[in-house]
């Protein structure tokens, strides 16, 4: 009983981060993965820590920038609500304002630690820099009221 409530917390904080408690001998499968090794086995890109640390990680590896092109990353910032950050891998371009992405571990409950693919982002900066973005919950079926400041775009060619 003690090391389940030792362990409750660190599942309910998993999103953004690359250390996901599993059963010992159980491989992570896709079912199973929290946003950071999603994103790396999805893009190919190579980086480690808390997801809003990948930002600052790829400087001077990666190419960055707040445009989205499929296959990119995108990185949203930690929030008191989003404390480890979030990366989600740009699937396609749907408009100036639209992409999809594919991502883990976005969403609380039974979507807790599930993949998602193929799902809306729309960009809500008054700029069009990809700065505050409202990502799709698929249990709810809508965006929700939340936004979420966005570093940006980390593109999967070295720097």
């Amino acid at each position: 009983m003690r090391r389940l409530v030792l362990l409750a917390p660190m599942l309910l904080m998993a999103c953004g981060t690359s250390r996901v408690p599993r059963p010992e001998g159980r491989a992570e499968t896709p079912g199973e993965w929290s946003c950071v090794p999603y994103a790396r086995a999805r893009s190919g890109i190579a980086l480690r820590g808390d997801a809003w640390q990948w930002w600052e990680a790829a400087s001077g590896r990666y190419a960055r920038g707040r445009a989205p092109r499929a296959g990119s990353v995108l990185v949203l910032m930690r929030t008191s609500r989003l404390p480890q950050g979030h990366v989600a891998v740009v699937s396609r371009v749907v408009s100036r304002r639209e992409i999809r992405v594919d991502h883990a571990n976005w969403g609380s409950g039974r979507g807790k630690g599930r993949e998602a693919r193929d799902q809306p982002v729309l960009d809500m900066s008054p700029g069009n820099d990809w700065s505050v973005v409202r990502v799709w919950y698929p249990r709810l079926g809508d965006y929700g009221a939340s936004t979420w400041p966005a570093y940006g775009f980390i593109h999967p060619m070295a720097a």
